[in-house]
Order: structure tokens, then C-alpha cells, then sequence
């Protein structure tokens, strides 16, 4: 049987060429679009780090002013030299000497400027040395501080509202707050004032002190009162070691002379306040401050008084000032509609020396 053998034509090898060479450059092809695309993604993660950084600084809005950096707080070693200061200065200007307690202060107040004892001084003493337009402008630091500054923002309100500058001359009569008081001896512009303070020793053997203050509180003639907005506080304070003012602790009572103490029947009112420290009292917290800040709601004459020899307040805590004690005086404040009405303390310098009260009474 005749086998027949496959042979491959001239066309058939043309084809297979062609294919093989089409081949070739598809592949060549695929190789260069691969080279390319990874030289671009490795360029792009290159550039990436470089992009991040500064989207994050550039979080601002445009157009926005960037935030000033935050003041950082006084440091406590500021602080203590605040306070060395303002004890040196407190020597100086009862020596009489206040141009170097005016520098003392000064320098208090560049290291601690939201000192509002140091502030306090340095207005007393631009006053006392007629720079009103600087005692005013201290004033006004001291009001700009708010209500953190404790007493001193309201003795500094009362200042600002008065004017420093209307302070009339030498032996002009005024309260303790430097406030000129007018005809019916009440402070200028006040509803209420005190016209009278009265202090007695009283005789006790069991008592290391034992003292009574009435106190003669006037309200101005022909003003109708809301008994719900007087308050009327009286602070007493103790030195520790002669040095250190403190709050006192010993046991204080309060009371009306006129039970109804109205102002209806007789003006002024006297308010009865007694400070009482036996010999057997111990060193109580800071706490007694409680019991030493008579605020009196008119219409209520609940007298407040303890068992001598009973803590005037808890002692869960101790205060830390394990010193001897000694009664120093008191400072007396009335507020009415939420307004300092008068200031009176003794010794004076306790209105601006005297801790604020940690205590609201």
C-alpha cells in the first residue's frame, strides 16, 4: 500500500515566523509596561512621606491666624519668691519706707503677675502716694482677674466704682477700705455701712481670750431693703508664732440686740459677736473658718454658740500649723444685692494680709 508523508510547504514556515515574531514583541511589550508602572509606584511612595508631613502642620484652615502658644502657670519656686517678696515688702511699707516696698512689689509681680495680694499693695501704696491713675489701673488688673481673686475683687470693684482719685484729703472721715463716707457716716454710694465698732475685753480665767465686738450697722434713710440680699461677714484671724496669718479656730458666736433687727424700729442695728479661745483649746483644721464667718440673714436670729472647750470644727484634718496661736483681729464685710457695701477690719492691714476665706460662708 502505497504511504503517503506529510510535507511542510514554504507557506506553512512563512506562518509559523510570523507568529513566533508577534510573540516576541508582545512580550517586549508587557515587560515595558511593567518596567514603567513599577518605576511610577516606587516614585509615588517615595513622595509619599514628603506629602503627609506637611498636611499636618497644614491642618489650619487658610486665612486662619495660628493660636498663640499657652503662658505657662508661675512655677512654685515663682510663687515662693512672690510671697518672700510681699512679706518683705509688708515690713518695708510699715517701716514707711515705700519706695523700696513699692520695688519689692514690683519684682513680685513680674515673677507671679496674678498675684492679687501683690496687686492689692501696690494699688494701696500708688494711692497712699496720689498716683491715682496707676492705683486705678492696678485696681482694674485685680477686677480683670474675677471672681478667683476673692475679696480682693470686690474691695477692687468698690475701688474702681468709687475712684481712687475722689479719696479725700487726710483726716477725711472713711472706712477701712479707703471709701469716703458721707453725711449719714455711711460709705459713699452704699446702702448699708457700719458707724460704730465697739471692742471689750472680758474678764475670763479660763479663757486665753475672751472679746466682744458690737458692731453698729446703718442702713441709709428712706431706702426700701430685701432682707434675702444682705449679708453681713465678720472674719476672724489668728497669728501663728507671731508670723503666719491664719483663720482663726476658736469657737465664735453671733447675735442680734434686737431680735427683729429690721431696721424698721431703730437704725442702726447692733450685731453682738463674740471670739472665745480657752486656754484648753486645741489646734483644729483650717475647716473652723465655718464657725468664724458670721453671715447673717436678717429676720433670723438663731444664735450660734458651742460648749467651751468644743472644737469649732471637725479635726479630721490638721491644719499643718502647729504653732502657737494669738487672736490678731478681724475684718468685717457688707454685701448687699451682691455689692460690697463697706469694708472695716483692725489691724487694717488685714484687708489686703489676711488669707481668702477657703470657706464660703
Amino acid at each position: 500500500m502505497p504511504v503517503l508523508a506529510a510535507s511542510s510547504s514554504p507557506s506553512d514556515r512563512t506562518y509559523s515566523v510570523a507568529v513566533g515574531v508577534i510573540l516576541v514583541f508582545a512580550a517586549l511589550e508587557i515587560l515595558a509596561i511593567a518596567i514603567h508602572f513599577g518605576a511610577e509606584h516606587r516614585a509615588h511612595r517615595a513622595t509619599l512621606p514628603s506629602i503627609k508631613a506637611p498636611a499636618t502642620a497644614a491642618s489650619v484652615q487658610p486665612g486662619a491666624t495660628p493660636a498663640p502658644p499657652q503662658a505657662s502657670a508661675p512655677s512654685s519656686a515663682a510663687l515662693s519668691a512672690s510671697d518672700h517678696l510681699l512679706k518683705e515688702a509688708n515690713v518695708l511699707r510699715e517701716r514707711g519706707d515705700t519706695a523700696n516696698a513699692l520695688a519689692r512689689l514690683q519684682d513680685a509681680s513680674q515673677r507671679d503677675p496674678k498675684n492679687p495680694q501683690v496687686l492689692a499693695e501696690m494699688a494701696a501704696i500708688y494711692e497712699s502716694i496720689q498716683l491715682y491713675d496707676r492705683s486705678n489701673e492696678t485696681w482694674r488688673k485685680i477686677q480683670d482677674l474675677g471672681p478667683s481673686a476673692g475679696p480682693l475683687y470686690e474691695l477692687a470693684d468698690m475701688k474702681l466704682r468709687v475712684g481712687a482719685a475722689a479719696t479725700p484729703a487726710p483726716g477725711a472721715p472713711m472706712d477701712t477700705a479707703g471709701k469716703p463716707l458721707d453725711a449719714e457716716g455711711l460709705p459713699e454710694g452704699s446702702v448699708f455701712g457700719v458707724t460704730n465698732i465697739e471692742t471689750e475685753q472680758i474678764p475670763d480665767p479660763e479663757a486665753e481670750t475672751n472679746l466682744r465686738l458690737k458692731i453698729e450697722i446703718k442702713k441709709r434713710q428712706g431706702v426700701a431693703i430685701d432682707h434675702s440680699k444682705l449679708r453681713i461677714m465678720v472674719l476672724f484671724y489668728d497669728s501663728v508664732d507671731n508670723d503666719k496669718i491664719v483663720a482663726t479656730d476658736a469657737d465664735v458666736n453671733y447675735e442680734w440686740m434686737n431680735p427683729k433687727h429690721d431696721w424698721a424700729e431703730s437704725n442702726p442695728e447692733t450685731l453682738i459677736v463674740t471670739y472665745l479661745r480657752s486656754k484648753a483649746h486645741s489646734i483644729t483644721s483650717e475647716a473652723a473658718l465655718s464657725a468664724a464667718a458670721a453671715s447673717v440673714t436678717p429676720g433670723k436670729n438663731s444664735s450660734k454658740s458651742k460648749k467651751r472647750g468644743e472644737p469649732a470644727a471637725s479635726t479630721d484634718s490638721l491644719s499643718g500649723d502647729s504653732g502657737r496661736r494669738r487672736y490678731l483681729g478681724y475684718v468685717i464685710r457688707i454685701l448687699y444685692d451682691d455689692k460690697l457695701q463697706t469694708v472695716r477690719a483692725e489691724p487694717a492691714r488685714l484687708i489686703n494680709d489676711a488669707p481668702n476665706p477657703s470657706v464660703s460662708p
